[in-house]
């Protein structure tokens, strides 16, 4: 049960829009941004290309893959890598949309309207273990689409079954997206906890530790970071969809800006950059506190009626205007600097891959 009206107001109103929902009439399948009303479509349609923006842009930007560059020997190394791994992430975007295309042309075309008695053995199967649900609600004996509730989860790994693969497939894909949970989940952790005790704590607090205090501060700070995600989780403000959607257009918005401007315009400095990152964050932030109704938003406050899970295209421009305005207004970075962001996007210019690489 709900512990609080407002939590109870939610959930029920939540719970009642999904049910008039599925009783509506589908739209046909090939209809982009199918609504009742131009506005309506226009406006999925507008959430559809921010959303697209900032899985892009925060891709780029996303912690566990910047780390890739200091994991290589060169730069030729880091770029080799780098483009491998955004190379894998592209297939994957890519691939993925043929699974809802799949399950929904099942659903729609072998599926709905047939005998309730007469189901596929999936669906008997993955509804013990609660991911699927058919209730005859008409008491008629035949399967309307308002009758069946398809978890989302379930897409993933109910779709080879469908296609008629052995179920062990299944729960190979279930063990490779539990690995890639894990992997991301990893990389992000070591990235955060390092980020702190190296750039915030040894940089800046206390410069003449040792190398056993910072490894402690390391591993302090990762059980610390861990716990703080977890405690995040448990409250639940949303699906996973939206807290993952939360985290790209927050890596856009406090990352991608940074990154451009400090390899593409000398002249950007520190001060930019760190004025950038948090502008950016900071409109971000704010925008999802404002449109969530768990921070206690209103989805009508919106902007542009941009939902919050693409709150990070407003704060891509933000950073980037805040870091050119700051850096125009601040000393520019010393020669030293200048001439090494030449050798590394220059390198055959400048001398040679080695000696830029020898510099960095």
């Amino acid at each position: 049960m709900p512990r609080t009206p407002d939590e109870a107001r939610f959930k029920w109103e939540r719970a009642r829009q999904d049910s008039l929902t599925r009783s509506e009439h589908p739209p046909h399948h090939a209809e982009a941004h199918p609504r009742a009303n131009q506005a309506s479509r226009e406006s999925v349609r507008n959430n559809f290309i921010a959303l697209t923006f900032v899985l892009m842009v925060g891709t780029a930007a996303l912690p566990h893959i910047l780390v890739r560059y200091y994991t290589t020997p060169s730069v030729r190394a880091a770029r080799r890598s780098v483009f491998w791994s955004l190379f894998f992430i592209f297939l994957l975007y890519v691939t993925a949309p043929a699974y809802a295309v799949f399950a929904k042309w099942e659903v729609y075309s072998n599926l709905v309207g047939s005998n309730i008695g007469t189901l596929p053995q999936w669906v008997a199967s993955w509804g013990r273990v609660g991911l699927v649900k058919v209730e005859d609600i008409n008491g008629d004996g035949i399967l309307q689409l308002a009758e069946l509730t398809l978890n989302s989860d379930v897409i993933l790994l109910l779709v080879p079954e469908i296609a008629g693969l052995p179920y062990v497939v299944s729960g190979l894909v279930a063990a490779g997206g539990l690995a890639a949970a894990l992997s991301t989940a990893d990389g992000l952790l070591l990235s955060i906890s390092h980020s702190l005790s190296h750039d915030i704590y040894y940089k800046m607090v206390n410069p003449q530790a040792s190398t056993q205090r910072r490894l402690v501060i390391t591993k302090s700070q990762l059980l610390v970071v861990a716990v703080v995600a977890a405690w995040v989780a448990s409250l639940r403000p949303d699906s996973i969809l939206l807290m993952v959607g939360l985290a790209f257009s927050i890596a856009a918005a406090a990352f991608f800006p940074a990154l451009v401007l400090g390899i593409f315009w000398r002249r950007a400095n520190k001060w930019g950059a760190v004025a950038g990152m948090v502008g950016g964050l900071g409109v971000t932030l704010y925008y999802i506190v404002r449109t969530h109704p768990f921070f206690g938003g209103n989805i009508g406050d919106a902007w542009l009626d941009i939902h919050p899970i693409s709150s990070g295209v407003f704060g891509v421009p933000v950073g980037f205007i805040v870091i050119v305005i700051v850096s125009l207004l601040t000393p520019p970075p010393s020669a030293e600097v200048q001439a090494l962001v030449n050798y590394v996007r220059l390198p055959e210019q400048a001398g040679g891959m080695n000696e830029a690489e020898n510099r960095f």
